[in-house]
């Protein structure tokens, strides 16, 4: 899902965390996989990581229904896969000065904006944040 950076100057351009797609003079759409910036690449292993931490999280929740001191793991697991979401959320935007899109760090330059896939990782990192408050507040450990 290459909709993170989108811009309509030069055509109709998509850059993702994996993959750039353009379409140029109404021709089929192009898309390719080039390198990384490094501040992208560490965003999107940050969020792989995230994404393992969570599910580990669930998981160590559904054991911890018959071994209740796996709930403190579950919940530290938790938070570190916030921070990990948190860090991507920061870092992402310092890849804003590649070559392709010609920002500074945190400033698209005038003509792209914020895809849907960059303003859904907002929103998920969002939720994740308040679930991990309201463990914190209503699912005090069990010891």
């Amino acid at each position: 899902m290459p909709y993170w950076i989108v811009t309509k100057v030069g055509g109709d351009t998509s850059l993702g965390l994996i993959q750039t797609c353009f379409t140029l003079s109404g021709r089929d759409k192009t898309c390719f996989s080039e390198y990384l910036a490094s501040e992208w690449l560490i965003t999107l292993v940050l969020i792989m990581l995230g994404i393992v931490s969570i599910t580990a999280t669930i998981a160590l929740l559904f054991v911890a229904q018959s071994r209740p001191t796996l709930v403190m793991y579950a919940r530290w697991l938790g938070f570190l896969a916030m921070v990990m979401f948190c860090l991507a959320a920061v870092l992402f935007p310092l890849g804003f000065s590649i070559s392709e899109i010609g920002g500074e760090p945190y400033q698209l330059p005038n003509g792209y904006d914020v895809g849907i896939a960059y303003i859904a990782f907002i929103l998920a990192l969002w939720v994740t944040v308040v679930s991990e408050l309201f463990a914190g507040k209503f699912c005090p450990p069990r010891i």
